[in-house]
């Protein structure tokens, strides 16, 4: 397992820190020197360096500061402190679960509708396919200026716009995965006297299911996208998206990428969610790993 598993992701992981470092130096250098310059010293490249990871307001921040702006806003911060990155992300989880719920629940849906309608996968599905070629930040600023106009606010108008990005991956996956029962396997059902609804219940949504999983987990990382996105056109006061806006406004890059790590985590801890709840159903289906 330590080879297999825990050798690759840390040597991936090493050599990320390692490029990082070295640019850390390089973005900041300008800078450093510059102030060097304007008061009228001679710096040596040892205090450039050094220089380059203790700025205040550094162009890339170095991976001790990033880690320090995480611990302070999430360990050294109340939870309901506007400070604390958990309550920004608690903000941003909120409307990315339901967008998510949402998106895929219409997903699997649009998915058996498709699968047993010949007529709505000749019409829908490349409409389906064409609305993911809109560019998500072109939608969310009319979308949520519409709602408002309408009276519905806060959770739901950012929900909404996961759940346009995450009902594709799982409408596609799961057409897919209803339509992998091979002929032999339908022309058993029909020797069974099988009616359409048993089909789908005994054999294509079982069928279904690693698709389906696959998918959700595409699914509920791109809703976190959503809620991020959707968060940024609307000057929201809370949220991930919101600590990246106030970061852009007033130069704290160190707040912008601690915000950008724990939406990684945020995302991370999702998808193994998801994957947890893949080995569970599969297992008890009998599927071996």
């Amino acid at each position: 397992m330590l080879r297999d598993r825990v050798l690759p992701v840390a040597t991936v992981v090493f050599a990320i820190l390692a490029i990082w470092c070295v640019f850390v130096v390089v973005m900041n250098r300008q800078f450093v020197e510059d102030q060097a310059r304007r008061a009228g010293e001679d710096i040596a490249f040892t205090e450039v360096v050094k220089q380059s990871y203790t700025l205040e307001r550094p162009v890339l921040p170095s991976p001790h500061q990033v880690a320090a702006e995480l611990w302070d806003t999430t360990a050294n911060k109340k939870i309901t402190s506007k400070r604390s990155l958990v309550y920004h992300a608690w903000i941003t989880l909120s409307s990315t679960l339901l967008g998510f719920a949402i998106g895929s629940g219409f997903g699997i849906i649009l998915a058996i509708a498709i699968v047993h309608n010949r007529t709505l996968d000749r019409s829908m599905m490349p409409w389906i396919i064409a609305s993911q070629t809109i560019p998500i930040i072109a939608i969310a600023p009319m979308l949520i200026v519409v709602l408002n106009a309408i009276g519905i606010t806060g959770l739901l108008p950012k929900a909404l716009i996961s759940t346009y990005l995450s009902f594709f991956p799982v409408a596609v996956g799961m057409v897919s995965g209803l339509r992998s029962p091979d002929a032999l396997q339908l022309d058993l059902m029909r020797t069974y006297n099988a009616n359409a609804r048993q089909v789908l219940w005994k054999l294509r949504l079982p069928s279904a299911m690693p698709y389906l999983f696959t998918s959700l987990k595409i699914a509920i990382a791109i809703s976190l996208v959503g809620a991020i996105i959707a968060e940024l056109p609307t000057g929201a006061v809370a949220g991930l998206g919101a600590r990246l806006l106030s970061g852009s406004y007033y130069g704290q890059t160190v707040q912008i990428w601690s915000a950008l790590f724990m939406a990684a985590i945020l995302a991370s801890i999702l998808v193994a969610i998801v994957g947890v709840a893949q080995a569970m159903v599969l297992k008890r289906m009998g599927v071996r790993p």
